[in-house]
């Protein structure tokens, strides 16, 4: 990646202009860079970020110059400015900062969808969460616990454990120096859990399998350590499990569930009941940095870019 000058968009019909204040560093721009996911070249990465309103193209209503605004999945926000679609457009409630508002809309909106509806987790169940001291994963793991799960998450270092306990984690298991599987077994007397969440994918995918009780679900929402080689389905009739690898795009395929869950998350951030961590914030200019680290596993909470 590279840093060069481009000239400053300009909004088309239904779109708008942004000043971008800080964007989101995520997992899904590392695989449209690498090429895992297809992308034309050149391209901008990034697809999430918060700033100013700075112009409107035709045919918007409900904006204005000068609103504070956030949004997710349009490409192109590791920029200073960025347009994007006034239908993906949130307002940043009073008193939530632009980094806060970057950090917690894609991270949130998905901890949000996999805890309510990919498995709508009941009070009293026991669920596992891969990369608990990640930005996904420490939301997820508060939000299991607001909905009265007994929560189990793997981590790779002590600091990373500290703060997956401080998230509300039950038991944290180093899967460095432990298997993740043999304790999933000790927590419940070898019946397994009724959903793994797993966004590490490659590493931890037949150990994940292997945690389900009969009619459990693995939700592989990421693929961090790399993409789960092919496997034949009739593997998923030791226990008649399920396997489901969601994306965000699907749970907000309409305005009223996008202001839904983003209200939501919002909600809970500005009443102080979830709590973002902002774990690395980088210039812009230090965006191929802030893809190294993420990639190392040497972050913990939300990476962002500020401008």
């Amino acid at each position: 990646m590279d840093v060069v000058e481009l000239p400053t968009p300009e909004p088309g019909a239904g779109q708008v202009l942004v000043k971008v204040e800080a964007a989101g560093v995520n997992f899904i721009d590392t695989y449209l860079r690498e090429g895992r996911y297809p992308a034309e070249l050149p391209f901008t990465p990034g697809q999430e970020a918060a700033g100013t309103i700075a112009a409107l193209g035709g045919g918007v209503s409900g904006f204005a110059v000068g609103d504070r605004v956030a949004w997710n999945g349009t490409r192109g926000t590791y920029a200073e400015f960025a347009c994007a679609p006034a239908s993906d457009l949130l307002k940043i409630p009073d008193g939530m900062s632009f980094e806060q508002a970057a950090a917690i809309l894609l991270q949130g909106m998905t901890a949000h969808y996999l805890s309510h509806d990919t498995h709508a987790i009941r009070a009293g169940e026991t669920v596992l969460i891969h990369a608990g001291a990640g930005g996904v994963g420490l939301l997820l793991t508060q939000m299991a616990k607001r909905l009265g799960a007994r929560v189990l998450t793997t981590v790779s270092t002590q600091q990373k454990a500290e703060l997956s306990r401080g998230a509300g984690a039950d038991k944290v298991v180093l899967y460095t120096t432990e298997s993740f599987a043999e304790e999933v077994k000790r927590q419940t007397d070898g019946d397994g859990l009724p959903v793994v969440y797993d966004s590490v994918g490659k590493t931890t995918f037949e150990d994940s399998l292997r945690c389900l009780r009969p009619r459990g679900l693995l939700a592989l929402y990421g693929a961090s350590s790399g993409p789960v080689p092919p496997m034949d389905p009739i593997r998923l009739m030791a226990g008649s499990l399920y396997l489901t690898r969601p994306t965000l795009k699907d749970y907000v395929r309409t305005r009223s569930e996008l202001e839904r869950r983003a209200g939501d998350v919002f909600g809970w951030v500005a009443r102080g009941a979830l709590h973002v961590r902002v774990g690395a914030s980088y210039r812009l200019e230090d965006a191929a940095q802030a893809h190294r680290d993420l990639e190392g596993r040497k972050t913990t909470g939300k990476v962002l870019l500020t401008l």
